[in-house]
């Protein structure tokens, strides 16, 4: 399956995981395999790799890492305009992506997911479905690299393509691309949203006339590349009649009902749709109704995505830390309709608009408390919006004390900015919010 790579020089860029799990992979197909990570080292649990053959160095990029590579596998948060890109391309190296690896081999083995938000949840739900009949794995984005399972002799691989990988995998062509939505993120990556737009765009004009796109045609700019592609196209949408859409509160697809709204254990539109993205692969793979539905109906829902944790009296708790935009929150608002909800929100701002975020919050928010450094922008933006339902609180655990004192039917952790003001991770977060709710 794999060409020769026996002594043959492999430079990986950023130790990360998707480094390191380029470098085992390597090492142990008989490569030279060097590391390369520009800032200082922070893992002392380094031995194991080592001990592989594999060289790591730190705080540089070195010409004697560097030179005589056979190409380069990209740690996804390479900045485009990094030293290290330029050095590669003055000395011909190619560099990729893992994703753009994998592709190489197993294209046709592959279904990638990707838009701004959805992806985790639409890429463990159409895990979760084929694994009903296929030999499958999810990975990408979602926490685990393609790299783990490529000797594995998969049906077929999950990707989660987030704009990164996608920057650098400039071949990828997939069986089955799926694209939920876009909304503004990553601008400091990417520079503006229609580069943003673009680096997963790509993805599916480079799909041929065997593949498969399922388009989201209820975002305007998804919807247009319809037009762009040479492929099979399926359309879903919740507000129209498309190829996979909501009737009466069912999902239909083509004329067919296949399962009923009030049976998805998922809460929100945006679930809805991811559900409709997961039944339209099972269709193209040829996966029978009575799977479908039963796959649907025992998916659990990933961590930190409108997950429910607790009641508390008469008031449930929801954990949606992985909402790091306002476009994300913005979802989130729209699960919970004719319910009185008390907002947390706040952290790392972003510097993105609030204006539709406000708007939203002002049509469906009762009180929100706002933690993190974001604190005084979301603050007066609210409050030129006509919002002063504010509370501010110093921690996450003040800010749940205070929601909950409201009486609320919904306290939601849904903060609609990065977590690194405070926490490890949006997942340290939402762990934090977890704890302190089943403390209660």
């Amino acid at each position: 399956m794999f060409e020769n790579f026996r002594n043959k020089k492999i430079l990986i860029v950023g130790y990360s995981l998707t480094g390191i799990a380029a470098a085992k992979f390597f090492a142990k197909k008989g490569a030279d395999v060097f590391i390369t990570e520009l800032s200082d080292q922070k893992d002392r649990n380094i031995d194991k790799l080592t001990k592989l053959g594999i060289n790591i160095e730190f705080g540089k990029h070195s010409d004697e890492f560097i030179n005589n590579a056979e190409f380069a596998i990209l740690s996804p948060s390479v900045p485009l305009n990094s030293n290290i890109l330029k050095t590669l391309q003055e000395r011909k190296i190619e560099y990729f992506s893992d994703l753009e690896f994998c592709s190489r081999y197993f294209n046709n083995k592959m279904v990638v997911i990707t838009g701004t938000n959805g992806k985790t949840t639409t890429t463990m739900l159409v895990n979760h479905l084929l694994s009903y009949k296929f030999n499958s794995k999810y990975c990408g984005n979602i926490g685990i690299s393609p790299f783990e399972y490529l000797d594995s002799n998969l049906d077929y691989f999950v990707v989660e393509a987030s704009s990164y990988q996608l920057e650098y995998s400039p071949t990828i062509s997939p069986k089955i691309a799926i694209f939920t939505n876009l909304t503004p993120d990553h601008i400091s990556f990417h520079g503006n949203v229609e580069n943003y737009f673009l680096s997963k765009a790509k993805l599916f004009k480079n799909l041929c006339k065997d593949s498969f796109a399922i388009l989201n045609f209820d975002d305007s700019m998804v919807s247009k590349l319809n037009s762009e592609l040479n492929c099979n196209v399926y359309a879903f949408s919740t507000k129209n009649k498309a190829d996979i859409c909501l009737v009466d509160e069912k999902i239909i697809f083509n004329e067919e009902e296949i399962i009923s709204v009030d049976d998805i254990p998922l809460c929100g539109e945006h679930n809805i749709q991811n559900v409709m993205c997961a039944i339209l692969v099972a269709k193209i793979l040829n996966i029978d109704n009575e799977a479908i539905v039963n796959a649907i109906k025992t998916f659990k829902a990933p961590e930190h995505r409108c997950e429910f944790v607790r009641r508390i009296n008469n008031t449930d708790f929801y954990n949606d830390s992985k909402a790091t935009n306002p476009e994300a929150t913005i979802v989130a608002l729209d699960a919970f309709p004719s319910k009185n909800v008390c907002l947390i929100a706040g952290g790392r701002d972003k510097n993105t608009s609030l204006d539709e975020f406000c708007s939203k919050v002002k049509e469906k928010i009762h009180d929100v408390v706002l933690i993190g450094e974001a604190t005084s922008r979301f603050e007066s933006a609210l409050n030129e919006a006509g919002y002063n339902n504010i509370i501010r609180a110093s921690s996450l655990e003040e800010a749940i004390d205070l929601g909950q004192k409201l009486n609320p039917d919904v306290v939601l952790l849904s903060p609609a900015c990065a977590s690194f003001d405070m926490f490890k991770s949006f997942e340290h977060r939402g762990e934090v919010f977890k704890d302190y709710v089943f403390k209660k």
